[in-house]
């Protein structure tokens, strides 16, 4: 694997998972501009040269046992202007959309601070795992700010408006177990190291299945949640009808036939 060095994010192949690591520990990975265009670069490399990779999904944690993401660097912040303050933004936000359409499941290992970028770099994820000491909020308005990174956006889609709105303007805090009451998080672990063997499970569990089916299903669940359902049901049945015309489905179907195991290629 040939990839770009790179100063304040880590990449690991375990086999088939790509582990990536916001790696500023004494700055409790804080988002700096640095961090967005080390993440964006490669997840751009991960998409051009995954073919001769082979990753069936990634994971992305932070460093250390205190945060995942404790927000954006505020220092770096303060001396932006209007304009320096949306190109920022606009890297953040891009970003997010760039982990949320990936090809291949992506799961945020949240272990401690999830604040602010660090929230929305997670709910930007496919699902979000995370120590039982993890904490999550969206703080912005207490330094004058909203969420710009798409919290505004994705949280209401996935806990609801209200409940969303209560959670931004209040820019409280709130424990592990609470974000898994509220549907934020989908599983809650002891320790890191049991969330990170089990995010890295749970990958190896998705690897047995159709890569292309996994991506149509992402794409359609993700394209449909936004839009009315009639719509969603017209996108869901053009990703169904594709299948059709991939080799995962005719080796999917024919082993069902045959009674053995599928060896599915991703085309």
């Amino acid at each position: 694997m040939s990839i770009s060095n790179f100063e304040t994010i880590l990449f690991e192949q375990k086999d088939e998972v790509g582990i990536i690591t916001i790696n500023r520990e004494k700055k409790l990975n804080a988002l700096s501009e640095q961090v967005l265009g080390e993440l964006t670069q490669l997840l751009e490399e991960i998409k051009d040269s995954n073919k001769d990779w082979g990753l069936k999904g990634l994971i992305l944690t932070g460093a250390g046992e205190k945060a995942f993401i404790a927000g954006a660097d505020i220092k770096e912040m303060t001396e932006m202007d209007l304009e320096t303050a949306k190109k920022f933004g606009k890297l953040g936000q891009d970003l997010t959309l760039s982990i949320e359409n990936m090809p291949i499941p992506v799961i945020a290992a949240v272990n401690g601070f999830a604040l602010g970028g660090g929230c929305e770099m997670a709910m930007s994820c496919d699902f979000i795992y995370a120590t039982e000491a993890s904490i999550f909020g969206q703080p912005e308005v207490k330094l004058g700010l909203i969420p710009g990174f798409g919290g505004t956006q994705r949280l209401a889609r996935i806990v609801g408006r209200n409940r969303a709105k209560e959670f931004i303007f209040t820019g409280e805090n709130i424990t592990a177990q609470r974000a898994y009451e509220m549907g934020l998080v989908t599983k809650l672990f002891t320790n890191k190291e049991e969330l990170m063997a089990a995010a890295m499970k749970t990958i190896n569990k998705m690897a047995k299945n159709s890569p292309m089916a996994i991506y149509h299903s992402k794409m359609a669940v993700n394209k449909g949640v936004d839009i009315e359902v009639e719509k969603g049901l017209d996108s869901e049945l053009n990703y169904f009808a594709s299948s059709f015309a991939t080799e995962d489905m005719k080796e999917g179907t024919l082993a069902f036939i045959e009674k053995r195991s599928p060896n599915f290629t991703g085309k």
